[in-house]
This record gives C-alpha cells, structure tokens and sequence, in this order.
C-alpha cells in the first residue's frame, strides 16, 4: 500500500530531446546525372552581347534602326521595333509617333531622326506608297546612304511589280509569309553594318599609329645621318687629278674620231 502511493506522488522523469532516440531517417544523395544537371543549370548564363554593340561607333548615334512606315500599319511598326529593343536583342528604334517631339515641324523631325540613325528599316506596304511622308522619309533615306547596307527594304502584302523603283538594286525582305524570320533578318542587318564600322575604325586607328611612328622615326634621323643614307651607293669621290686625266683622255679619244 504504501508503495503504490509513493509511486503515485513521485513524478517521472522527462527525458531530454537531446537522449530521446531519433528515428533513422534516409539521407538521399543525388545521382551523378542529377547533381551534374543542376550545377549546369547554376553555372550557365546567356550569351554576352557582341563586343560592338558597347563601342563608340554605336553610341555615336542615337538610334541603331529609324522604322520609316505609315501610320497605318503602326501595329506592324510596333511589333517589329518590339522585337529589335527587347531582350537579347536590345537595339535603339525610332517611331514617328512614340519618339518625335510634339509640336515639332514634320520634314525636320523626320530628317533629323534619318541623320541620327545608323541604319533604316523601309516598312514598304500599298499604304506606305500612298503617304507622301514615307516617301519623303525613303528618298531622304536614299540621299543619306545611297548603295549602302544601311537601307533595309521590307515588303509586306505588297506585289513586286508595285515595288518602289527607287529600290530595285536593294534586296527587300518580306513579311508576309514570316515576320519572326525578317525581323531576325533585321537584326543581323544591323550588326553586320555595326561590326563593319567597328573593324573600319580600328583599321583606320592602325594605319594612323603607323604613319606617326614613321613620321617619328624619319624625323629622329639627323640630317648628316639622312645625306649619307641618300648617297652611300653612290660612286667614289675622284681627285682633282684624275679628273683631269679623265678629261684629256676623253679630248683625245673625240679627236681621233674626227680624224678618222
């Protein structure tokens, strides 16, 4: 009797998180192929932008592409300039109606922005035919750049025999079957061209250091050290005597000429 109520006053002990057993739980290691896959996926990054597209070339203008369309097939124009600003492509477009002052003289708004433009992207449709704006905007685009890679020619739901005339020595791209494909065609248009300037400055910077240092180079030479260069294939210096010998022999060779 008297151990059962000691059993019951006494409270238990509590065993410590610490010494109460854990049940065995799996560790899952993951597989080679697995581990491989996600340290792929961690360390992959896209594809750095071409070198060009930071040079001074490029931000020499203000806009990479001027879209030349009629207000119209503003949608058009929208989708394509889109497509050329947003990642990865990342390009500088001009719209007439996003990007043109507000109040401002129409002929110097757009020669301004064909100016400030590395190249021009001709939304040839059957309305942009009929807009005498877009055809002022193609001939000034023609005065700017004639037989040049900077005019990029698209034709969309336009027949060949209504295109313009003024552009038949231009490969035109057309919309209409694929816009995706030409706007692609547009973008590499546009690099191309910035590559080219890119090379044809640094071939210029090149041929300028070189003409420098040559400059350099002849101007360090003294001017005895240039008299000698000048002349040290030239014959020996002959003495006042044998000049003379020379001379009469020269007097007598021409006398028995005449004699005989």
């Amino acid at each position: 009797m008297y151990g059962w109520f000691r059993r019951l006053l006494v409270k238990p002990k509590r065993e410590s998180p610490q010494s109460s057993p854990s049940p065995h739980v799996p560790v899952r290691t993951p597989s080679p192929s697995v581990d491989g896959a996600l340290s792929l996926a961690t360390t992959s990054t896209p594809n750095p932008p071409p070198p060009f597209l930071s040079s001074t070339i490029r931000w020499s203008q203000t806009y990479d592409v001027c879209v030349c369309h009629s207000p119209v097939d503003i949608e058009e124009a929208i989708r394509l300039a889109s497509y050329l600003e947003n990642p990865p492509c990342g390009l500088r477009c001009f719209l007439r109606q996003r990007d043109a002052n507000v109040g401002g003289a129409i002929p110097t708004e757009l020669c301004q922005a064909v100016q400030s433009s590395h190249c021009w992207a001709l939304l040839i449709t059957p309305n942009f035919l009929l807009d005498d704006w877009c055809q002022y905007m193609m001939h000034q685009v023609l005065s700017e750049g004639p037989m040049s890679n900077r005019i990029i020619p698209l034709v969309l739901n336009l027949p060949y025999s209504q295109y313009p005339k003024e552009l038949r020595f231009y490969y035109y791209k057309d919309l209409s079957k694929n816009p995706e494909r030409g706007y692609t065609q547009v973008y590499k248009t546009v690099l191309k061209y910035l590559e080219d300037m890119v090379e044809e400055d640094a071939d210029k910077v090149d041929c300028n250091m070189d003409s420098t240092s040559n400059i350099l180079e002849g101007a360090s030479c003294s001017p005895r050290t240039k008299l000698s260069s000048n002349y040290q294939h030239s014959a020996p210096l002959l003495s006042l005597q044998e000049i003379e010998r020379t001379d009469a022999a020269d007097s007598q060779g021409y006398c028995k000429s005449h004699d005989s």
